[in-house]
């Protein structure tokens, strides 16, 4: 894999870990970025488990293929971004138009796709 692409998921994974470590460890400064509004101790559990939780092995999956050269995880952390943007995509239509929820969608697209990318030019998919 080139340099470049090394780089870019490099920069990928280092945000990823700051969302997963603030959304494990400071779920409250994570409400507004995440625009929720965690009911009590369940509710803010929830940030860091299951938000958090998604961002570290995200995180793992990453850094596993930046150090192995293995692209495997590239392509599941692709699908969860998929995944996420697909959600977005649904509450635009069901929801209403929010340009809040604009930029987060394209950074996931924009995710997904330069790992896609980094895992086919690995030989992934072949």
């Amino acid at each position: 894999m080139d340099l470049t692409l090394q780089i870019l998921i490099g920069l990928i994974t280092l945000m990823l870990t700051g969302m997963g470590i603030m959304s494990m460890f400071a779920p409250t400064k994570m409400v507004t970025n995440f625009a929720l509004e965690p009911v009590g101790k369940a509710g803010l559990n929830t940030i860091r488990s299951v938000i958090g939780g998604l961002f570290v092995a995200s995180v793992v999956m990453l850094a596993n293929g930046l150090i192995s050269g293995d692209t495997e995880g590239y392509f599941f952390v692709a699908i969860i971004m998929l995944v996420a943007a697909a959600g977005r995509v649904v509450g635009l239509i069901l929801d209403g138009f929010d340009k809040a929820v604009v930029p987060p969608l394209v950074l996931e697209l924009v995710i997904a796709a330069i790992l896609l990318y980094a895992h086919m030019k690995s030989g992934g998919f072949y």
